[in-house]
């Protein structure tokens, strides 16, 4: 597992600010946050709902991607047993730019991306140079149907960028929530697992 500490907000503000020299335009304090969907997977009138904490740069969600995830699309989420909700965790500003360029493809791509940024983790996020990073993300970006003026203009967006990380703090709060990947499984918390260990756990709450 990976943690949240305070100095992450330090490198989420030092993100935000790389964006605004990109070219975003400047958050005018009175204008209202533009809204940050909650991403949403399975049948929305599931039993169980089973909600996912989760970091594009943290390796220990890479494995749950990988290991756990894909079997449990598979056979829950898939099959409409389980509703799986994903909620972004911004450690760094690699992982917020990540989340930028996988929303900016839309709903209907972000969980093809999301798998992608997985996936490849160990090679888009692996230079120390921010504006390599960026390309890298670009690049995904592109094989996934993107423009680089649509690519181009999420990751300008400034006031998205900080609903983003508004939006983000406050769930952690409010879940108590300072690891990655923490899972919810209706409401109740439990820290990373095997698959077998979540397959246990969700039979046991269907069969209530």
């Amino acid at each position: 597992m990976i943690r949240y500490t305070r100095r992450d907000v330090i490198a989420l503000a030092a993100g935000t600010t790389m964006l605004a020299a990109l070219g975003a335009p400047a958050f005018a304090q009175d204008a209202a946050a533009p809204e940050v969907p909650e991403l949403v997977l399975g049948n929305p009138d599931a039993t169980v709902t089973l909600t996912e904490y989760a970091s594009y740069t943290c390796p220990h969600c890479a494995n749950f991607h990988e290991q756990v995830f894909k079997p449990l699309k598979a056979e829950y989420i898939d099959t409409g047993k389980v509703k799986f909700v994903y909620r972004e965790v911004y450690f760094d500003r690699y992982g917020l730019w990540a989340a930028i360029m996988a929303r900016c493809g839309g709903e209907m791509r972000y969980f093809g991306i999301s798998g992608i940024l997985f996936e490849k983790q160990k090679e888009w996020a692996a230079s120390d140079d921010p504006s390599v990073v960026i390309e890298n993300l670009k690049t995904i970006g592109r094989s996934a149907g993107m423009s680089n003026e649509q690519l181009d203009a999420c990751f300008k967006d400034q006031a998205m960028a900080e609903a983003m990380v508004a939006k983000f703090q406050q769930n952690m709060e409010a879940d108590g929530v300072d690891a990655t990947p923490t899972l919810f499984i209706n409401g109740t918390k439990h820290s990373n697992m095997s698959y077998a260990d979540l397959k246990a756990l969700l039979d046991a709450e269907l069969a209530k």
